[in-house]
Order: structure tokens, then sequence, then C-alpha cells
């Protein structure tokens, strides 16, 4: 009989699943120009082209162009965008063209996020305080947990992508492998789900835990909707299964079991233990540097700091903020660019950065704030000097790592353009729109032009968009508007996330006619029943008039057959000449193509969705059929009844997070607030 082994992971072979091929799967074929454009730049990419541009206009179809690309050229693929709506579209774009091949999400898991930070002036340590998203950090999970088993794997990413991970070689050791016959220590492998940070509940199975009833093993890996049963007889793996954690059915029978850690930050006890002498050598180090300049206030501080957490390091191998000694414990010297999710993938890759000239400049941007923040922490003695490595990428270490890069923007900068090998443009859109008309209007006497314009779209039953320049502006201008009568809103950035969507699904639906903004490229959603935009102060110098806010302003008029902007301005400026100039030389190119092939522009006719494509009249049916159900089961006025339907509606709406459908999440929110308010007023009486 073979002996049972002390469970490890280090002489285990690591399998990577065999290569399959990426798959488009759509109804659609390449039209316009979409078909020069994915052969150009798939040739370019196979011929070692590091940077290339598509530039594409709005409703070009560039997802599409991108999923034809990374069939043609067969290669991992990460696609990095700006926010998390956007990372969200297309994720489920790209789930929807590549059903057979590993399509992930991985974005910031913070619902809420306040860093750890030292305000110096007012003596201010502020803790850093986080909410956790579960659901995105399991998507995060299964994303490295893909890089680790397979090569037909795409990442939909936001900036996230260039923060610390533990090291790719560390993760793939931090495994726990077995299958069915094999002979194991029993106990040791349950010190091996608490190595790789897996919790002991016997009583409660839940995503990062395990609990042993018997002879059964039962574990529900952090990174899947599904958990492990694993039959043992003695020291030897009987059965394994994969089961529905909620009803216990077995889904599947196993041959074998690879269980990756709760948490992505992860390390051997060995490596702990090796780091901690560079620890306390640095503590000794700065105390002594803060005790000779007279700072012991700091000294002080740093010491009980450092010693806590050095204990927690010994004994649980973990310590809260444990990433802030991420540098010693992985061996990186002082300065040394951290591990991130590029790491995981294949040095032969393929990068998508969508909306370049807004992407690029925010990547830049995060290691200047995180050093910031960090050095007040490490001057004050709040943290080692080692904190400092525990940071995002530079802007040059990102671009070294890229291998194979495509731009995706309407508006690439300069940056990108001088990077790149080739720029490949995509004018035509596959439904024959032109870019809109533009026309130049005084600003004296604006408000009645505008009055006048949105009543005849009012009329024709499609939408109007006015930007301004200041909240207030646009608050002051939804005030007016509404005072004659007409249906308005206004967005801007004190507009929560989902209320914006909202917003802008009401739009569509026609709830209101007119949506006045200052920055509404940002929302990255089309608008195919705005045909009437009007920019105020067209003139003004500044970001938000700048040539390509103007020319990505102007494409939301795009998606509409009788589309119209209207510039009210007392002179030309340069961002305008140019914006207008380019507008009409793609206008005149669509229209010869379109004259070439009897293509006559009709508007999109596009369901109206939430960001994951779900009718919205769906969405709110069956989030008032849920919310109704809970209801009936409970009596609202009675005090336990009632904090059991706000649990079970809080469950609710939580689920429908976690499938992004913000529409049903949103219903569900206000109607838990409508309940508390119930019991808020019976304490009142």
């Amino acid at each position: 009989m073979p002996q049972p082994r002390a469970y490890t992971n280090n002489t285990l072979p690591f399998i990577i699943l065999p290569m399959r091929e990426f798959e488009v799967v759509s109804p659609f074929k390449p039209a316009g120009d979409q078909g020069e454009a994915i052969a150009t730049l798939a040739s370019g990419i196979k011929g070692g082209d590091k940077f290339q541009v598509l530039q594409g206009v709005t409703g070009s179809g560039k997802t599409f162009t991108m999923a034809k690309i990374i069939e043609e050229v067969q290669m991992p693929t990460l696609i990095v965008s700006h926010n998390k709506t956007l990372a969200a579209q297309l994720f489920r774009e790209f789930k929807g063209f590549f059903p057979h091949n590993a399509v992930e999400y991985f974005v910031s898991y913070y619902d809420y996020y306040q860093p750890e930070a030292y305000v110096a002036s007012r003596d201010l340590y502020i803790e850093k305080d986080a909410s956790i998203n579960d659901e995105i950090e399991r998507m995060r999970l299964s994303a490295t947990r893909s890089l680790m088993e397979r090569e037909d794997v795409i990442i939909v990413a936001t900036v996230s992508c260039i923060y610390g991970l533990a090291t790719p070689e560390v993760y793939r050791t931090m495994t726990a492998n077995f299958g069915v016959g094999d002979t194991i220590d029993v106990d040791a492998l349950i010190r091996r789900f608490v190595e790789i940070q897996y919790e002991r509940n016997d009583a409660v199975l839940e995503r990062g835990r395990f609990r042993r009833r018997g002879d059964t093993l039962e574990i529900f890996p952090a990174y899947l909707e599904d958990a492990y049963r694993v039959d043992l007889d003695w020291d030897k793996v009987e059965r394994i299964r994969r089961f529905d954690p909620i009803s216990g059915k077995t889904l599947e029978e196993l041959d074998r079991a690879m269980i990756y850690p709760a948490k992505q930050f992860v390390m051997p006890a060995e490596m702990v233990r090796n780091a901690l002498d560079g620890i306390k050598q640095e503590l000794a180090d700065r105390c002594e540097f803060f005790t000779s300049t007279g700072k012991i206030v700091e000294a002080e501080r740093l010491k009980t700091r450092v010693e806590y957490d050095i204990e927690m390091l010994t004994e649980m191998g973990y310590c809260p903020g444990i990433e802030n000694y991420s540098a010693p414990l992985a061996g990186r010297k002082p300065g040394a660019a951290p591990d991130t999710l590029i790491d995981y993938l294949p040095k032969k890759h393929l990068t998508f950065i969508d909306e370049s000239h807004v992407t690029l400049p925010q990547i830049g941007a995060m290691y200047a704030g995180d050093r910031s923040r960090k050095t007040s922490l490490v001057d004050y003695g709040f943290r080692l000097p080692c904190a400092l490595d525990n940071r995002p990428l530079r802007y040059d270490e990102f671009e070294k790592r890229l291998d194979k890069t495509v731009f995706v923007s309407a508006t690439p900068s300069k940056t990108e353009v001088e990077l790149s090998k080739r720029v490949v443009q995509q004018l035509i859109r596959p439904t024959g729109l032109l870019d809109p008309e533009i026309e130049v209007r005084p600003s004296e006497g604006q408000m009645e032009d505008i009055y006048a314009e949105v009543q005849k779209r009012i009329k024709a039953k499609e939408r109007s968009l006015i930007l301004t320049l200041t909240k207030k502006m646009a608050e002051d201008l939804t005030d007016y508007l509404s005072g004659l009568g007409l249906k308005v809103r206004y967005i801007h950035s004190e507009v929560e996330t989902i209320e914006r969507v909202e917003i802008l699904t009401q739009l569509r639906t026609g709830d209101f006619d007119i949506l006045v903004g200052i920055n509404l490229l940002r929302e990255g959603i089309d608008l195919p029943e705005v045909s009437f935009i009007a920019i105020l102060d067209a003139d003004k110098i500044g970001f938000l008039r700048s040539l390509t806010s103007l020319v990505q302003i102007i494409g939301r008029a795009a998606r509409n057959a009788a589309g119209k902007v209207v510039m009210y301005a007392d002179r030309m400026s340069d961002a305008m000449e140019k914006a207008i100039a380019e507008t009409d030389r793609r206008r005149a190119i669509q229209l010869a193509y379109n004259k070439e092939h009897g293509i006559t522009p009709t508007t999109i006719k596009k369901a109206i969705a939430n960001i994951l494509e779900r009718h919205v009249e769906e969405e709110k049916d069956a989030a008032a059929t849920s919310i109704e159900v809970l209801k009936k089961s409970y009596n609202v006025l009675v005090p336990e009844q009632r904090k059991k339907l706000i649990a079970a509606l809080e469950n609710e709406m939580l689920e429908h997070a976690k499938n992004l459908e913000f529409e049903q999440a949103a219903a569900i929110r206000d109607e838990i607030e409508k309940i508390k308010d119930i019991g808020r007023g019976k304490k009142k009486r």
C-alpha cells in the first residue's frame, strides 16, 4: 500500500490545457472598411510590429474588429479600458463573441476604498478602509486561474492590471492538487488549504472556505460558483465531485482537482520566514535614522506597528496590510517593478488599449499619485520604506512589458501615433450612417435657439444633449429649461454610477427628452435616439473643448441619420476648425462609399438595454416581480420580519450586482430604503 505523503505541491507537474482556437461566434461578417482594418492590423502583428493604432469612428464596429483580429492572430489578449463601466460592456461583448474561450474580467474589487494616508498639515492619520465586492474578487481570481491553466484567454481589465500581485511563479506553486486514487496525508492537505488562504468553517460552506465532515472534505474555491466534495477512505481519495453549494446537487464527477489560492497575494511560509530578517533590519535602520534626527515619536510609532506585523507574519503567515511588505517577501530589490497581471500573460500576447487617448494618461498618472501618498506615510513613521515598492507600474515599465499592442480610439493622441508603425482608419459604419452636420452659431440668443432646436427633436421623438462647462451651469440650465415646460435632466461627476446608468437609460426610453452634462464622453454608451447636440462655449480653451473632446462629442450624434451638432461660440478656435475639418473629411469619405455601394443611412434600432445588454423593461419587470414575491412572504410592520425581508432583498440585490444587472439592483436598493423608512417612522412614534 502506498505511504501517505505530507502534502506539498512543489513536485507536482503544472499542466496548461491544450490551446483551443479563438473562434468568433457572430452572425455578422466584416463590413465597410472593417475587413481591410482587420487584415492590415493582423498582418502587422504577425510581422512583428509592436505598436499600431486603430482609429475608428463611433459606431464603426471597433469591438467586432478587435474580436476578428484576435481570431486571426490566435494570441492570448489583454484589453485595457479606463473605467469599470466600459470594461463591463467590453467584457459582455467579448463573452458573446468568444463563448468557447476563457473571457475574464479584472477590475478593482473595491466598492469603496479609502487608502491609508497621513495629512501632515493637520497631523491626521487616515486608516485604510475598504468594502470588497465578493463577486468581482471571484472574477479577478478566475482571471489569474485561467492564465495558469490555458492559453485561449481574453482578459478585459482596467488600470488594476498595473498593480502588484504575487509573482506568477509563486502563485503557481501555491495550489492544492489531488486526484482519485491518490494516497495523501489528510492533515497536511488541510494545512495546505489554510496556507493558500482558505478558512476552515465546519458549519457554513461559503466561497473561500472549507470544512471536514467525517470522511468527507468540502472546499469552495474562491474563483468558482460551485464547490468540490472529496470522499476519503482513510488516506485514499475515493471520489471527487463538483456540486452546487446551495442545493448540494452533484454537477460533475472529476478525476482530479486543482485548488488555487483564495487571495491574489499569497506567499509560502518559507518565503515569509526568509523575508523577516530583512524586514527586521530595515526596521532597525529606520528607527536609528528617526532617533538620530530627533524624531522619537516617529521611531516609536514605526517600531510598534512593524513589530506587531512581524509577530503576525511569524505566527499566521499573514498580517493586515501585508502588501506593504510585498518587495521583501518576494525578494525584490528596492525600486524594482512589482509583478502584475501582465506578468501572468505569456510573453507573446496581444494588448488592446481601448480609448487610448484617455487610458494611457491614466496609466501614466497612477504611479505619481501612489508615490506621493506613501512618501508621507514613510516620512512620518507609519510605514517602512519598502512600502513604496507596493505600487503600480510606471508608464515606462508598463510599455516595456507589452508585446504586440493596438491602440484603439476615435481620437488617438500624439503619443500613440508617434509610437506606432501605422495608423489604420476605420471610417465606414456598417449602417451607412454619416458623421453629423456641424453648424457654428453665435452665443448671443443661444437659449432661444436651443429651445427651438430641441422642440423640433421632441416632435420627431428624438433626444438632445447639451454640453456645458461647469456643474452649476448644467444645474442652472436644467432648471431654466424645466421652467419652460421641457422634460430635462442633468448628469455630472456627483451623480452616482448606478444613477448615471439609470438616467442614460431613461433618456433612451423617452422618460425625458434633453440631457444636460459636462463631460458625457465617459459614459461610453450608444445613444442612437440622440439627433441633436448643443455645445455651449465651444470656443473656450481647455480640455473640455480640445480637439479630442470636440471630435468625441460630435461622434455622439453619429448614431442617428438626422444627427446634427451646433457649436455656440463668439469666435472660431483652432480646436473647432480642426474638429469641423476632420468631421467634413470623414463625412465626404462616407458619402462616397454609400454612393458607390447604394447604401441609404438609417438610424440604428438598438434594443434599450443596460450595460450588459438586458432589456430595460424586462429588468424593471423582473425586479418588481422579485420584490413583490418577497414582500408577500413577510409583514413589514413586524420588526423581526422586516429585518428578514431586508436581508432577503439585499441578497437579491447582491445577486443582480454580481451579474452587473444594475437596473434590477437599483430598483431593489430603492425598495430596501422604503422598507427601512417604515422602521424609522415607527421609532419616531
